[in-house]
Parts: structure tokens; C-alpha cells; sequence
């Protein structure tokens, strides 16, 4: 009778229909002051992409010889896109989305209005690409995405072929494609803002940031140029025979790889230094200035040896690591547990809403963090806004910041809190800064 019970929990709930209205953003009155939204509307609409002519992971048999030729096809991707809208534009804000089961559809909403008009502006605004995890989907952090497009930024999610929650399939496929696929969105936005394209003048092509969240990340990394191992290239369960070589340190297909177009990126929880895909000689070719966040009970991606360890050894660059004390891998990036994510799966073995949330962290919380921190290391990298620099110089341990103000508000010689926290509220993180060997 229980596992009835769990069982009949979703369909129950999915039956009410849109009257759970699950937000993807909640903004708590102790969000630090970048969190907030910009002063624009926001629209969003879908775009749909073909990579033609590619390696087709899930075609090659890996315990069979190697293919003379190795099989291809035409990758097909889905892309969201949220950006700054017209301010007498009008649309649905609801979007319907799957949850990590991969068969429950459900109704999330956010302030952008689907297919609204783009705001006509003097100058196009920066790009951000996001890639979410293995598996995830588009909509994982849409609150991220809205976030930064109420402020000037045209944000585009991508859907990984092969690492959704409905198309999870082969490791090896999110492995060899997951950065090839944020440089052909690129290449695929470039023309689409070209001059006589669809979005000619909404957005700078040449002036791109990619946020990429646990296998995101991953792809993040090699897209800022950071080469895998020779080990990782040769693991039985990775890229079936050779494959992920493309991106193998020192190659002529990885050293070509990194696009001059893209300018920073955020690593958010990015796999890989756990299981030996990176070592010091590879990532010291990370050659953009990039923003580590991770949770430091993180057992994904694993913290000490994992995400610190990666931030440690990209050496060329500036970088910053953001630590969530005692969160684990959904420190930062996924949006609110959906109401119909509560309950027990029998198949996949664990609570569908453990996919969404820390144990230890309010999701709202850690991602308001998220919001204000991101929107700092973007507006210093992709507009050179300087007072965004400001918030991110800060003592190292937040718990060690000292408040000391003045009764008419002004700082004191000794004010060391971290800029943009109300009194109080800047607790349990770390931010640490490393320059250029």
C-alpha cells in the first residue's frame, strides 16, 4: 500500500493542472543587492539548431574493432532564449517543462513572456550561453537565465542531445560533444545576429559568457581551453575508441579549439578532476578568466580533490572560486523543486526532488547568491562595469567580515563585510581570488 501511495503521488498532482504555478525564482528579503532583477521586461522563446555532419557517438559499438570510418550524423539541439523585451510586450510566462524522471510534464513560471518583442537598444547586448548537467535540460537554471536577461543580457540554454532527462543516453556522448555543442550554438547565434539575420543588433556575438553547471562545466573547462588527459581519452566507459582524443591536451584539434569570441566563463560544480579528465599541464590551457562555484560536501563532482582541485591548477588566468560551506552538488544551479518533483521514484530509486535541492541550503537562498554573484563577474568581464569589480573583492571567509559603520551609514576604516550583504546575512561562504602565476 505504501509504494502505491508514492506511486500515485505525480499523477495526482500533474492532474491539478496549472494550478501549482511552481516559480522559478524567489527573491528572500537577505539577498545580496546584485540578486535582484533588472528593470527590464524580459521575453523568451525557443530556437531550434542542426550540428550537421557529426561523430555519432551512439552508433559506435565500443567492444567491437574500431570503424574504419566512424558513423555520422546531423545533431539536432534545442535551444531556450531569454533576453531584454520591448516594454509593452505581452506573452504567457508559463513554460512547460520535465522533471528528472524524464516523463512527468510539468507548468513552471517566471516573469518572461513566451515569443514577447526584444527591446530595441542603442547597443547589443553581451551573450551568455548556459549548459546544464548529465542529465538535465534548458530550463535547469531558467531563473539564472531570466535573471541576467532583466539586466542587459541575452541568455541562450542549450538541450544536450544525449543528456537530458528524456534523451539520457551513453556517457560517452555527453563527454566527446558537450563543448562542441556550446561552440556551434555560438556559431548558429553569430549568424542568426549577422546583419539581415532574425536577431540583427539584439546581441554581441564577440562578446560571450558561458555558464556551465556539473557536466556544463565540464564542457565549460575544455571550451576555455583546458585540455583532458590521455588517461580520460582512453577510459572503456568515456568516448568509445578514442573519440574524446579532440580534446585531448596539446592535440591540434583541442589547441584549435577555444573561440576568441567567448570572454569568461562559470564553472558551476564542473565534473571531471574526480575520475582524472584533468591534470596540472591541462588546465593550465584555460586561457579566459573564469568563476568556479562549488558546494564543499559536493559528492558528485567531489570538492577538495575536485572542484578546488581544478580551480588550483588553472594557472594562466584570473580566477575565483565561490564555496558554499557544507552544500553539496546543487550548490547554485538548479531551479526550485517543482511541487510534483515530491515523490519516491521506483525506478530511478530515490526522491525526484533530491535532484533540485542541498540538504543542508534553501535552494532560494543559494541561488540568490548565485544571482548577485554572477551578475558581478559578468558585468565586470562582458560590460567593464567597474563598481561591479567592487563586489568581488572581499575578505576571503565571509564569517570573518567585520561590520563597522558609522550611525549616518558610512563605512568605517575597519568595515570589512562583504559588499552588497545586509548585516547578518553574509554567512557559511568563501570566496577566494588567484591571479596569473
Amino acid at each position: 500500500m505504501k509504494t502505491f501511495a508514492k506511486t500515485l503521488m505525480p499523477a495526482a498532482l500533474v492532474a491539478a493542472g496549472s494550478a501549482i504555478a511552481n516559480p522559478i525564482d524567489g527573491q528572500l528579503p537577505n539577498a545580496p543587492a546584485l540578486a535582484a532583477y533588472g528593470a527590464m521586461p524580459v521575453g523568451v522563446r525557443q530556437l531550434e539548431m542542426v550540428n550537421p555532419d557529426q561523430i555519432n557517438i551512439l552508433a559506435i559499438d565500443p567492444t567491437a574493432e574500431k570503424p574504419a570510418e566512424m558513423p555520422r550524423y546531423d545533431r539536432p539541439l534545442t535551444v531556450e532564449m531569454w533576453y531584454p523585451a520591448a516594454a509593452d510586450a505581452t506573452g504567457s510566462n508559463e513554460i512547460r517543462a520535465y522533471l528528472r524522471d524524464g516523463a512527468t510534464e510539468v507548468t513552471i513560471t517566471g516573469r518572461a513572456m513566451r515569443d514577447a518583442a526584444p527591446s530595441v537598444s542603442d547597443a547589443p547586448y553581451p551573450l551568455v550561453l548556459i549548459s546544464h548537467g548529465y542529465p538535465g535540460n534548458r530550463f535547469l537554471m531558467s531563473h539564472l537565465a531570466e535573471n541576467l536577461a532583466s539586466k542587459g543580457y541575452v541568455v541562450a540554454s542549450i538541450d544536450h542531445t544525449d543528456s537530458t532527462y528524456r534523451t539520457q543516453a551513453a556517457f560517452g556522448s555527453t563527454l566527446v560533444n558537450r563543448s562542441l555543442d556550446q561552440l556551434f550554438v555560438l556559431e548558429e547565434l553569430a549568424g542568426r545576429a549577422a546583419e539581415g539575420g532574425e536577431f540583427a543588433g539584439l546581441y554581441d556575438a564577440e562578446n560571450t559568457g558561458i555558464i556551465g553547471y556539473s557536466m556544463g562545466g565540464y564542457g565549460a573547462i575544455i571550451t576555455a581551453g583546458g585540455g583532458v588527459t590521455q588517461a580520460s581519452v582512453e577510459y572503456s566507459w568515456g568516448g568509445p575508441h578514442g573519440t574524446l582524443g579532440i580534446h585531448l591536451a596539446g592535440s591540434d584539434t583541442h589547441n584549435a579549439l577555444p573561440d576568441p569570441r567567448i570572454k569568461t566563463a562559470v564553472a558551476i560544480g564542473p565534473w571531471g578532476m574526480n575520475t582524472g579528465f584533468w591534470d596540472a599541464e591541462g588546465l593550465a590551457g584555460v586561457q579566459i578568466p573564469m568563476l568556479f562555484i562549488a558546494g564543499s560536501q559536493d559528492d558528485t563532482s567531489l570538492y577538495e580533490t575536485g572542484v578546488r582541485a581544478i580551480w588550483e591548477n588553472v594557472s594562466g588566468v584570473e580566477t575565483a572560486l565561490l564555496t558554499y560551506m557544507n552544500a553539496g552538488h546543487n550548490a547554485a544551479a538548479p531551479m526550485p523543486a517543482p511541487a510534483e518533483s515530491f515523490y519516491f521514484n521506483e525506478e530511478k530509486g530515490f526522491n525526484i526532488s533530491e535532484h533540485y535541492t542541498d540538504s543542508v541550503w534553501n535552494t532560494v537562498r543559494m541561488n540568490n547568491i548565485a544571482q548577485h554573484f554572477v551578475t558581478a563577474w559578468m558585468d565586470d568581464r562582458l560590460k567593464a562595469d567597474a563598481e561591479a569589480a567592487t563586489y568581488l573583492d572581499l575578505v576571503s571567509d565571509s564569517n570573518a567580515g567585520v561590520w563597522s559603520v558609522n550611525d549616518d551609514g558610512t563605512e568605517k576604516e575597519d568595515h570589512s563585510y562583504w559588499k552588497g550583504f545586509a548585516k547578518g546575512t553574509a554567512k557559511g561562504l568563501m570566496y577566494e581570488a588567484k591571479s596569473p602565476e
